[in-house]
């Protein structure tokens, strides 16, 4: 699928190996990729396209630049439209839709890549995507205390559903930034890792994502999402109708697979290896080509003759 080109968002696709991999990078580095409302009008038609682009099988978000992203746009998201309902609504509603609602229910799995500065609204986005990577030196932050607000949107949370009750009350009322080792440390960011090595290890996250099933990620994501906030009883429930959900869309099934790969063929163990996709997808294949091939029965001349007679 072809991809737009857009003014304040970047699509890339990796090529060769790393094929399937797919960035999307806020684009406004003079800004630190404060988010306008132009910008969110396109990350959300952005995310639109993607999520239905076969070549994407994995999403990075990041910024272009030293930064993340800064948090909205002051001048352009608040100020220009404080006067203009219409247009601050449009501008709300593109905000809130990408960063959480088409984020947070992207079909594939998304890798958050924290390059430099990361604050404020940034954080809805930060929290939506799957996993994230910092590098040691990005700079975190909820400046909104300190010039007399509470964090926009749902930022607050955001923070309340990643972090501990602790740090999220911590950050958010103190407003003390912090780089990507407390990041990790407080559980917002998965790793952080140095600055010189950040995009090979996200490359190499992703490409360990690759190897696994699209169905599976898909289905396990969603129901880690959904049972955080259910009974055990309402879990068990949700997971038992997810799982047949699960194996009944899978174009390549995946349980029965894997049985045959390590009880008959031996050629990998389920809690120390990874089943062959490929091999799984060409068998699957094959076998649905093989039940649509309709059985052509010919009868000789003198057989047919003999049954009319």
């Amino acid at each position: 699928m072809a991809t737009k080109d857009f003014k304040n968002v970047i699509i890339e696709k990796e090529k060769g190996a790393n094929k399937g991999i797919t960035w999307l990078i806020l684009n406004r580095p003079e800004k630190r990729n404060a988010m306008s409302p132009e910008l969110h009008f396109e990350m959300s038609e952005a995310l639109d396209i993607l999520a239905e682009d076969d070549d994407t099988k994995i999403l990075i978000l990041t910024g272009a630049g030293k930064a993340f992203s800064a948090g909205q746009d002051l001048a352009l998201y608040f100020r220009a439209n404080q006067n203009d309902e219409k247009n601050r609504n449009r501008a709300q509603k593109a905000s809130h839709a990408w960063r959480w609602t088409k984020l947070v229910n992207f079909p594939k799995p998304t890798i958050a890549m924290v390059n430099g500065y990361c604050f404020g609204g940034a954080f809805t986005q930060l929290c939506a995507c799957d996993f994230a990577i910092a590098s040691n030196t990005a700079t975190f932050g909820l400046s909104e205390v300190n010039w007399g607000i509470i964090p926009g949107g749902i930022v607050s949370w955001n923070v309340a559903d990643v972090l501990s009750y602790r740090d999220a009350l911590y950050y958010a009322v103190t407003g003390d930034p912090f780089d990507g080792k407390m990041a990790e440390k407080i559980r917002l960011v998965n790793y952080a890792v140095p600055a010189a090595k950040l995009k090979s290890e996200t490359l190499k996250l992703a490409k360990k994502l690759l190897t696994k099933s699209p169905n599976a990620m898909r289905y396990t994501k969603e129901a880690i999402r959904a049972v955080r906030k259910m009974s055990v009883n309402e879990a068990d429930d949700y997971l038992t109708v997810k799982n047949q959900a699960c194996k009944m869309t899978d174009k390549i099934p995946g349980r029965d697979e894997g049985m045959r790969q390590f009880l008959d063929e031996k050629s990998y163990r389920p809690g120390l290896g990874q089943l062959d996709l490929k091999k799984a997808a060409q068998r699957s294949k094959a076998a649905a080509a093989s039940a649509s091939t309709p059985t052509v029965r010919i009868r000789s001349k003198k057989k047919a003759a003999a049954k009319k007679g």
